[in-house]
């Protein structure tokens, strides 16, 4: 798959101006206010951005942050992972590997298999239920 580049008129032409500032600026949005936060609906969560299919809902589960967190990717390749020292913190942010779109971090403190806990943005992610696909 070809990467997604686009110029930043480009992507605030495709994307509303909270969805804009979480992929293409890192941004955060609130706890619990998103909407797929507490979702239990089977499907495949997908890049806002460029559409890669990213997460399953079989690997989603309630971690109490307010985030949707899932235990692992469809596939690592398809998410990178980068050091991320903003806010005084030090955390590994994860992007979309296909547009560099920023989903959210990850964390240390899931559950198994992985042990992992990727705490994404609703803003970022589009879930494509098996009726849709």
């Amino acid at each position: 798959m070809a990467k997604v580049v686009k110029s930043d008129d480009e992507w605030r032409a495709e994307l509303s101006p909270e969805e804009f500032e979480i992929t293409r600026q890192a941004g955060t949005e609130r706890a619990f206010t998103g909407i797929y936060w507490d979702t239990k609906t089977p499907g495949i969560y997908r890049c806002k951005c460029c559409n890669t299919a990213l997460f399953d809902s079989a690997t989603k589960y309630d971690s109490g942050s307010g985030w949707p967190s899932f235990y692992q990717p469809i596939s690592p390749d398809l998410v990178n992972n980068h050091e991320d020292t903003s806010l005084g913190m030090r955390r590994i942010e994860v992007t979309c590997a296909n547009c560099d779109a920023h989903l959210g971090h990850v964390f240390p403190d899931g559950p198994q298999p992985t042990g992992l806990r990727y705490c994404l943005n609703s803003a970022s992610l589009n879930l494509e239920t098996p009726e849709e696909s």
